[in-house]
């Protein structure tokens, strides 16, 4: 399993606790219109991602993510990885 692999799997963890609506997630899935989440649930999730891997994701990062696989290889660039 490579870095990119283990994050998304993490990632994907940290999603199931805030999918209220069972929508099955990819790495394509956006998080507002598919995962139809408000701000503060986006809020919310991004503290948990924080987190987990110890980073902080400015607000302007955030805005720019905009589905699982962008977030994936944010961290990584976060991480300096």
């Amino acid at each position: 399993m490579t870095d990119r692999d283990e994050r998304l799997a993490t990632i994907l963890r940290l999603i199931e606790e805030f999918n209220k609506k069972g929508v099955e997630v990819t790495e394509a899935t956006r998080f507002a219109q598919d995962l139809e989440w408000d701000s503060l649930t986006v809020m919310d999730f991004v503290a948990a991602v924080e987190d987990e891997f110890d980073i902080i994701i400015t607000m302007n990062r955030a805005a720019e993510i905009e589905t699982v696989g962008q977030l994936v290889d944010a961290v990584a660039e976060l991480k300096g990885e």
